[in-house]
């Protein structure tokens, strides 16, 4: 991916057209992985993890903001499949769900956000604007509809409009994270940390299904799993962790198991909502702050080498001290 938030204009509008239907066809297939756990609140339906906005939004940094007719047909498509019809009311909600991920576009373009996400700021702009303020659009139009058409009663607006929120914040952090780091992908090569990635992925699954499954409160157990991704591996190591705990954990809610089992649907919402928040902001940050300080040691060290180098040619020996044309002496 180029460091810049615009990708390169397309003048080929086949090759337009096709990245929008990708795009499209992406939304909506992680729109339906979303509605396996799904939750109904008088009609509404809303997902404590709706992955399209990290989609929409890394489709945006990929590809510019022409891309955005994409992520409209994409939601369109959405809304269609849960009402089993498109209205005017899903016309609207569709509307905020493009809108949202556009609005966290032109955000963070405006802040001089950069995709490789190797500072402290990139991490921290992501999630309170990308993820946190952005994502205010798609519930508060969302909802808004829905209590104007009669479809949700005024009594639950605000639980179902922060459950949406939430949901379309989460899908940011942990969605968009783990889609950039792809864009970096290489081939491995034989000097990588196999042996200590391999146990990392084997004790993220086992650390994290004991954490979602237990009856116990264990959740916590998940944050040493991360802490130790993002000091060794980075964002790389960091942020496909952080999905999968937070995928469990959403599995773990829906099903009313593990730590989430007897509990009201307000308290499973808000338990895991802020159990997938804590987890991407640890992991987005701890890797950002990581990758920021490694950063500035190479640029000294490079600083270094460079004044070794001028100190070398200013040494005594090097000096040119041969006589000045007049034959009187000099340095």
């Amino acid at each position: 991916m180029a460091t810049a938030l615009f990708a390169p204009d397309t003048r080929r509008p086949a090759m337009l057209v096709a990245q929008m239907l990708l795009v499209a066809a992406a939304y909506y297939g992680s729109a339906r992985l979303g509605l396996l756990r799904e939750v109904i609140v008088d009609g509404a339906v809303i997902t404590p993890l709706w992955l399209p906005t990290g989609v929409a939004l890394s489709s945006l940094l990929y590809l510019g903001l022409r891309i955005w007719p994409g992520i409209a047909i994409g939601a369109l498509l959405s809304i269609a499949t849960i009402s089993n019809t498109l209205t005017q009311p899903g016309v609207t909600i569709a509307a905020g769900n493009t809108l949202a991920p556009v609005c966290a576009f032109l955000l963070l373009r405006r802040v001089g956000f950069r995709p490789a996400l190797d500072r402290l700021r990139d991490g921290v702009t992501l999630v309170f604007l990308g993820g946190l303020a952005a994502m205010l659009v798609s519930a508060s139009i969302g909802c808004t509809t829905l209590a104007v058409t009669g479809k949700l009663p005024l009594r639950d607006f605000w639980p179902v409009w922060s459950a949406w929120w939430a949901g379309d914040a989460m899908g940011v952090l942990v969605a968009t994270p783990v889609l950039l780091v792809l864009s970096r992908a290489r081939l491995p090569r034989a000097s990588d940390r196999w042996v200590e990635a391999s146990v990392l992925a084997v004790a993220a699954v086992a650390v994290t299904l004991l954490a979602t499954r237990s009856s116990l409160p264990l959740l916590f157990l998940v944050f040493p799993l991360l802490i130790w991704a993002a000091l060794r591996f980075e964002l790389p190591g960091s942020a496909p962790c952080a999905c999968l705990a937070s995928v469990f954990a959403v599995i773990a809610a829906t099903g009313n198991s593990g730590p989430f089992r007897d509990r009201s649907l307000f308290a499973v919402t808000a338990n895991v909502a802020v159990f997938n928040g804590s987890v991407a902001l640890t992991a987005l940050l701890l890797a950002a702050v990581v990758t920021e300080q490694k950063n500035v040691r190479s640029k000294i060290e490079l600083a270094c080498l460079e004044l070794a180098d001028l100190v070398d040619q200013l040494a005594p020996g090097k000096l040119d001290v041969r006589p000045p044309a007049d034959g009187r002496p000099g340095f």
